[in-house]
């Protein structure tokens, strides 16, 4: 076979062809854990073939020496020419033979240098090379991988890269299952790769030029692959240098692999988890592309992922704040950003790829809303790109790429560019899992277009086809059915201020009534939550012969049927502890309600001596009357005891008098709760109690022109006052950061942003389909009666 005349995609077909031979014995899912590693050994041979006898040679003279693992590596190395790996064995793919090939492969790869021979660790090739060798295919394989000529004279390394990735997207493809963990469509791939290298004219055009790219969520490597072959495509002459960490072993391996096809560094590719064991820690980097897995938590790594963060702060990874621990997608995205290249070494910038969630998720203070609001006043958001749903082999959602420098271009600063793609994407032939769109090299251009111009772009419309209905079901007969909204295509432009707000709190007062009713006082029997229920119960249950005179010795003694009380309690009222049903069998507890009870009736005495029976709404004389109340009638009331009865009496009630808080010699200022009233004959300046059930939170857009008090008084007489005259404003809520009234939030509402309204249907063709339908209804319904 030759190569000479063969593209790299009629190279990767000559590989993949090896899965006849396996139809049958392995999985459609195998083809790949097999076909991969047959296609790196042989490559790899390719590759050493004419250094190889040097390499035996030095390989025999340092046997003699004794040496550890580590040096002899580096002074076999030295007889490679300048290659990054090795192998000592004197066999290769054309001399293993029939007999005993499974031994042989074995130890052929066990010759490899040891950055090579853990790649195939890593593939799990041992249990492999055994299968194939039990279904009797090993030597029908090597046969078939031992003619295939992949020396660098006739495939480069970009163009073994290409070979190499086109099996690993066979491979994806052939495992729908878990494509999406370790395999970014290449479509997206393609864009978010634009994106991020669009701007860099030196990279794209000056030879020799060098760049760092980087992917902590590597998987096989598509990112980095991409960002190399884009770079590559333009200026063939720019080095690129590679760097990822990779969770999954066998992603790990697979990205190692392509990796050493093109010449890269592999002790570059680092296998573990980026988040909680960062093994590229004091690295920075031109370019980072990442796809981290949506909505995946955290809470393996929760301990290692908050102690960075309270013990560094800012100078870890995750100093501005974290997201709950449901969703890890903002720590890779906080992690990114740590990596960026100073500005002043010449910046870098980030493609991620994330859910709608971290563009809205947790409202003002919150994990999420901290990282936006860090990333938006530290000016590193470029712009968010709104994908097709329907793009990734695992999942349908709606997805987004976020492009973020720190070295943004004069235009660009202060501002954020939203590109609504949605539309821009077509059907597959054949769905692959849940990818069921793609999107062309024209829509992928579009976007970099709209990016590239930053200029806003009306909603236009698009020339894609129409949704296809289904045809399944009951169809519809309405001649004029509801317009179907047209497939456009829009960019807008904003300040980043504009995705801020401020929440302020706002209060109003409580107002309540009382009354020493039989009924209120009755509650007081039993204990507040969570010993009111079953005391309820079993006051009804077994507290017949109970009375509440104070002679009555029976009253609360629950030692004849304790073991049954205890048996129902734990049955109906799950909730409650053991410690607690020791306090209801306790005849102490039930004494103790029975005297604060009793209390209270003493204190319904008519008035002037009691508080009476009869409804007060004005709760503001309460406490004076209590006071003289137990004073008169010579009552003792702790103050636990003076709580409950209150609780007991006391309800809100809309129509009763405002409860005053404190009485301030300072001036009236209403709009923050300070309001002049007439009391005791003179005005005085009041603070009401505030009604958490009435409580309510306003957000205030931020404007950076006009001060802070002055936008939210401003809000507040326009939007709440008017509807709410007796509200105010909760000056003690206030920002940690900069301290002003009103806790800082940030979110990015992208839909709304690019929402098009879509007028209804006229009530008289809507009145003419339901009597048509109901017309048809009462014709069946009578077809069924008959």
């Amino acid at each position: 076979m030759t190569s000479t005349t063969k593209t790299p995609t009629n190279l990767a077909a000559d590989s993949w062809a090896i899965a006849d031979l396996l139809r049958g014995d392995f999985k459609q899912s195998q083809y790949g854990r097999i076909i991969l590693p047959f296609n790196l050994l042989r490559r790899l041979e390719c590759v050493l073939e004419e250094t190889k006898p040097a390499v035996l040679a030095k390989y025999e003279e340092i046997q003699k020496m004794n040496l550890p693992e580590e040096a002899q590596e580096k002074l076999l190395l030295r007889a490679t020419g300048g290659l990054s790996f090795f192998n000592t064995s004197k066999m290769d793919l054309a001399k293993l033979g029939e007999t005993g090939i499974k031994q042989n492969l074995v130890s052929y790869i066990q010759g490899f240098s040891k950055d090579a021979r853990e790649i195939f660790e890593y593939f799990n090739f041992a249990e492999f090379i055994g299968q194939l060798n039990d279904a009797d295919l090993l030597y029908k394989v090597v046969q078939r991988v031992k003619v295939m000529d992949l020396h660098a004279d006739k495939v480069s390394n970009h163009d073994m890269g290409l070979v190499f990735e086109e099996l690993i997207r066979r491979f994806a493809e052939g495992s729908n299952e878990t494509a999406g963990e370790h395999f970014t469509p290449r479509d997206i791939v393609r864009l978010t790769t634009s994106l991020v290298f669009m701007e860099d004219d030196d990279a794209l055009t000056k030879p020799g030029i060098i760049r760092t790219i980087y992917d902590p969520t590597a998987g096989t490597g598509g990112f980095l692959s991409s960002g190399m072959e884009y770079v590559h495509e333009l200026n063939p002459q720019a080095v690129m240098r590679a760097f990822g960490q990779e969770l999954n072993p066998e992603s790990y391996a697979i990205c190692k692999a392509d990796m050493l096809i093109k010449g890269q560094e592999v002790n570059n590719i680092k296998l573990g988890n980026t988040l909680s064991n960062d093994q590229l820690y004091a690295d920075k980097f031109d370019y980072m592309l990442s796809n981290p897995p949506f909505g995946v938590d955290w809470k393996k790594i929760e301990a290692s992922i908050k102690d960075e963060h309270t013990l560094k702060g800012f100078d870890g990874r995750f100093g501005p704040g974290l997201p709950r621990v449901s969703d890890g997608s903002l720590l890779f995205l906080l992690h990114l950003i740590s990596k960026l290249r100073d500005a002043s070494d010449g910046g870098g910038r980030i493609g991620i790829i994330l859910n709608g969630s971290p563009l809205f998720t947790g409202g003002a203070g919150s994990g999420e809303s901290e990282i936006r609001r860090y990333i938006l006043e530290a000016d590193l958001l470029e712009a968010i790109v709104a994908l097709p749903t329907d793009m990734f082999y695992n999942t349908g959602i709606a997805t987004y790429v976020w492009v973020l420098s720190n070295k943004k271009a004069a235009e660009r600063k202060g501002k954020v560019q939203l590109i609504n793609g949605v539309n821009l994407c077509g059907k597959m032939r054949k769905s692959l899992g849940s990818k069921r769109n793609e999107m062309s090299a024209d829509d992928i251009a579009t976007i970099t277009r709209s990016f590239g111009a930053f200029e806003e772009e009306d909603a236009r419309e698009l020339d894609k086809p129409a949704e296809v209905k289904s045809n399944r079901g009951r169809q519809s007969a309405n001649p004029n059915p509801k317009a179907e909204a047209p497939k456009t295509f829009a960019s807008k432009i904003f300040a980043t201020h504009e995705f801020g707000y401020r929440r302020i709190t706002i209060e109003r007062p409580l107002r309540e009534s009382y009354q020493f009713s039989d009924e209120r006082i009755a509650e007081l029997r039993f204990a507040n939550k969570p010993l009111n229920a079953p005391m309820k119960w079993i006051y009804e249950t077994y507290g017949q012969g109970w009375s509440d005179d104070e002679a009555c010795d029976s009253y609360g003694v629950l030692s004849d049927n304790a073991v049954e009380i205890r048996v129902a309690i734990k049955a109906n009222f799950s909730d409650i502890k053991e410690a607690k049903i020791k306090e209801l069998l306790d005849p102490k507890t039930w004494a103790a309600q029975k005297q604060v009870m009793l209390k209270a009736k003493q204190l319904q005495a008519s008035s002037p001596h009691g508080m009476g029976s009869e409804q007060c709404d004005d709760m503001n004389g309460y406490d004076a009357a209590i006071k003289k109340a137990c004073k008169n009638l010579g009552i003792k009331l702790e103050a636990k005891e003076l709580k409950q009865i209150t609780s007991a009496v006391s309800w809100k009630n809309p129509e009763a008098q405002k409860v005053i808080k404190k009485v301030h010699k300072a001036k009236a200022n209403p709009l923050y709760g300070l309001f002049e009233v007439e009391l005791n004959g003179k005005k005085q300046v009041v603070e009401y109690k505030a009604d958490g059930d009435l409580r309510d939170n306003e957000n205030v857009a931020l404007d950076p022109s006009q001060p802070v008090d002055a936008l939210n008084e401003a809000y507040f007489i326009k939007e709440v006052q008017p509807h709410v005259p007796d509200a105010w404003i909760d000056a003690s809520k206030k920002d940690d950061k900069d301290q002003q009234v009103g806790i800082v939030g940030y979110e990015i509402p992208f839909n709304r942003h690019f929402y098009q309204y879509q007028p209804p249907r006229d009530l008289v063709e809507i009145d003419a389909d339901l009597d048509k339908v109901s017309a048809e209804i009462m014709t069946l319904l009578q077809e069924v009666h008959s």
